[in-house]
């Protein structure tokens, strides 16, 4: 897998990531010491190449200079992600993506929760975008920083979150308003798909359907917009 672009190859570093080798344009060389002594001090194989020669490599198409080389992506356990915010003594913050099969929107998604101290995210095996070379650009490396599960049932995963004393929500049009529910408890959001929003039977298991409110012709927000917009609201009621 390659991860390319100065800031998603530093998050990769920062996240202590194993990294195979290291593609660096020779004339960017100046403007990526950070990275070319970071990988030095850890004995990566650097190669200097043309920017011909990058562009050729490259998946997403902006390299910025430099292609890093990793096994693969390694996602977590549900467990895990639960784990973790018991580990920070603090009340469970999930996202759960209900068919987001856009890599744009998914990487959105995830550089939101990164920054929002999301604990974790929860993706479907099937009819899911996954972690690829695009969602690990648009997030900037974000997901080499947050904890993401795959499931092969997500209304299974509802289901036990609900077991677990999580409240689930479910974020489409025709709920409450979101600006009306307290969500300072356990809480996993739930945004569905681009084109079809959430799947009927992950909205019966739901414990409430929450929506924003819309004052223009148009009715609906892309669902990354949509996901940020609800994941501060949690983040404004913990904060007061």
């Amino acid at each position: 897998m390659k991860v390319e672009g100065k800031n998603a190859v530093l998050e990769l570093f920062r996240s202590n990531t194993p990294i195979d080798k290291l593609l660096v344009e020779q004339s960017a060389k100046n403007s990526l010491t950070d990275i070319i002594s970071k990988a030095q001090k850890q004995r990566i194989k650097i190669s200097y190449l043309p920017k011909e020669a990058l562009d050729r490599e490259s998946t997403v198409k902006n390299h910025q200079g430099v292609i890093a080389f990793v096994s693969g992506y390694q996602y977590s356990d549900l467990d895990d992600i639960i784990a973790f915010a018991e580990s920070k003594n603090q009340t469970p913050f999930i996202l759960l993506c209900d068919g987001i099969e856009d890599p744009h929107n998914l990487g959105s998604l995830i550089r939101t929760c990164e920054c929002a101290g999301v604990h974790g995210i929860v993706l479907p095996k099937n009819r899911s975008c996954q972690i690829n070379e695009t969602v690990i650009k648009v997030s900037t490396g974000a997901c080499f920083n947050m904890k993401i599960a795959r499931v092969t049932n997500l209304n299974d995963c509802i289901r036990k979150l609900k077991q677990k004393q999580i409240w689930v929500f479910g974020l489409e049009a025709n709920g409450t308003e979101i600006y009306k529910t307290d969500l300072t408890m356990p809480v996993a959001l739930v945004v569905g798909s681009e084109g079809f929003g959430m799947s009927e039977l992950s909205k019966k298991l739901c414990d409430g359907i929450l929506s924003l409110p819309m004052f223009g012709k148009v009715n609906s927000l892309n669902a990354s917009v949509a996901g940020a917009v609800a994941i501060y609201e949690v983040v404004r009621q913990r904060s007061n």
